[in-house]
């Protein structure tokens, strides 16, 4: 499920999540603690992801109370990445949605967590959180936060084109007047798009978006419709047989 998910296989996604909901329902599943749990890990990162690649961020924010409150009763069986990982999808599904205070709650568990997991989550929850705090206007400490971002990703070894593409946007974003910000977009777009489909470049944009975020500020439309538009177009080509 996690390979459909990052390279956007929508209905293969969606077939092998409904399969092994099926199996998570199981004997074999429901057999002892462990399985269990396994399957409640597995089965809702995917429920999460399927929101995502679908745009449907407020339909991926109702499931969260009820995964929460199984991540408390399986806390003392959980490692702590998989909690991470969770509160990840979660902050990343208020930024699709808008909710940008929300989001930097969320990636601040992540951010302040001591556990020494997954520098790529550390990476991108940073990324992420800077771009909450760009999205909410917050000119005061964009500078600093840029500063702090790039230097972590550097040493951390993180820095890809893509990301490097996204320090370069924002750090003219505040240097030219608000009407000249419609071909800087346009020019970050170009720039970042060509690597949709690199498959040694997908890992960047299977933690977020970039591409259609940037789409959604230039054509002004809400992410998740935006998203949705693409997974319209990329059933409607499959349907139709040109894909």
């Amino acid at each position: 499920m996690n390979a459909h998910f990052d390279l956007r296989n929508f209905q293969q996604f969606a077939k092998t999540l409904k399969q092994f909901e099926a199996f998570s329902e199981s004997s074999v599943a429901q057999m002892h603690d462990n399985n269990r749990i396994q399957a409640f890990v597995y089965l809702n990162s995917a429920k999460l992801n399927l929101e995502m690649i679908v745009g449907n961020f407020s339909a991926g924010l109702v499931l969260v109370p009820t995964i929460e409150q199984q991540l408390d009763e399986y806390s003392l069986y959980l490692d702590r990445h998989r909690v991470l990982v969770f509160n990840y999808k979660i902050a990343t599904l208020h930024f699709g949605a808008g909710n940008y205070n929300e989001c930097i709650d969320y990636l601040r568990k992540i951010i302040n967590d001591q556990v020494d997991l997954r520098s790529d989550l550390q990476c991108y929850a940073r990324l992420v959180h800077l771009l909450a705090h760009y999205e909410l206007g917050n000119t005061d400490i964009i500078d600093h936060l840029i500063k702090s971002v790039y230097r972590f990703m550097a040493k951390m070894q993180n820095l890809t084109v893509i990301e490097e593409e996204v320090f370069k946007f924002l750090r003219k974003s505040f240097s030219v007047h608000r009407s000249m910000l419609k071909p800087e977009l346009e020019k970050f777009l170009q720039a970042i798009k060509q690597f949709e489909k690199n498959r040694f470049e997908t890992r960047a944009f299977a933690y977020l978006d970039l591409v259609s975020w940037v789409e959604s500020k230039l054509y002004d439309k809400p992410m998740g419709v935006v998203i949705r538009e693409k997974y319209l177009a990329s059933n409607r080509r499959i349907k139709y047989g040109t894909l």
